[in-house]
């Protein structure tokens, strides 16, 4: 029952987009579902197909782990140093800011190809998890901090039962938030970079010969990565996770 109650919703949006398809009539400007699947269908077997995937992804994702580290890094900073984090605030609004395609135009002159995935997921995510982590340090409860220093409580146990739980819910949503970010970003980057043996280059290609069911095929399978991936990331967190959130940690 509960199946049913999640996948009602996709049956009825793939319902509408036949209908339209039907109502156009012509499967370069709009291919049905049933075109779009059976051109993934063509696609799976095809090693090609799941080199790009790897190629692109280890990329992205690259770019999401380092942003990950360099926000955590200059959170931790500017908390301790209120004075930089008014320095460093309007570099980051400008990076949320500033358009993606304006970033990828410019860093094309600084890096190759390959690599300006890394480097556009990276500067995305950045403000974001930055955000993230910044704000949930300073919504850890202070009373429970000043109690832990009059009790004498090492760093390790304020670490565990004080400042990581309180990050947690702050830091999970921002997670959420830029795993789409990068994926969006990272691919935006391969389409206009077109680093060969990328699902930008291919998305890309496929778009130049006019192929649109295998347009329609490569947007589904980036949707269906990036939504994978997202769900597995905050799956794994809260799995690590949980002892924090139960007090369950000595």
């Amino acid at each position: 029952m509960r199946l049913i109650k999640k996948l009602w919703p996709l049956a009825f949006w793939v319902a509408v987009w036949q209908l339209l398809a039907l109502a156009v009539g012509h499967t370069l400007l709009l291919p049905g579902p049933w075109e779009v699947v059976k051109t993934l269908g063509d696609l799976l077997p095809q090693g090609d197909f799941w080199a790009r995937i790897g190629y692109s992804g280890l990329r992205i994702l690259g770019g999401f782990f380092l942003g990950l580290g360099a926000a955590a890094l200059l959170a931790l900073f500017t908390y301790l140093c209120p004075w930089a984090g008014r320095l460093v605030r309007p570099l980051l609004q400008f990076i949320k800011a500033a358009p993606v395609a304006g970033f990828i135009i410019l860093a094309l002159l600084w890096v190759r190809s390959r690599n300006l995935a890394i480097l556009i997921s990276f500067l995305m995510v950045l403000p974001v998890l930055y955000g993230a982590v910044l704000g949930g340090m300073e919504k850890v409860d202070r009373q429970l901090l000043e109690m832990a220093r009059v009790y004498r409580i090492s760093f390790g146990r304020q670490l565990v039962h004080i400042w990581l739980p309180g990050l947690l819910p702050s830091f999970r949503q921002g997670c959420g938030v830029a795993l789409g970010l990068c994926w969006k970003s990272g691919i935006a980057a391969e389409v206009i970079g077109l680093p060969a043996g990328s699902m930008g280059d291919a998305l890309y290609q496929a778009k130049i010969t006019l192929d649109s069911p295998q347009v329609f095929a490569w947007t589904l399978v980036i949707i269906c990565i990036s939504f994978a991936f997202e769900k597995g990331f905050l799956w794994l967190l809260d799995r690590l996770t949980r002892p924090l959130r139960k007090g369950e940690c000595p």
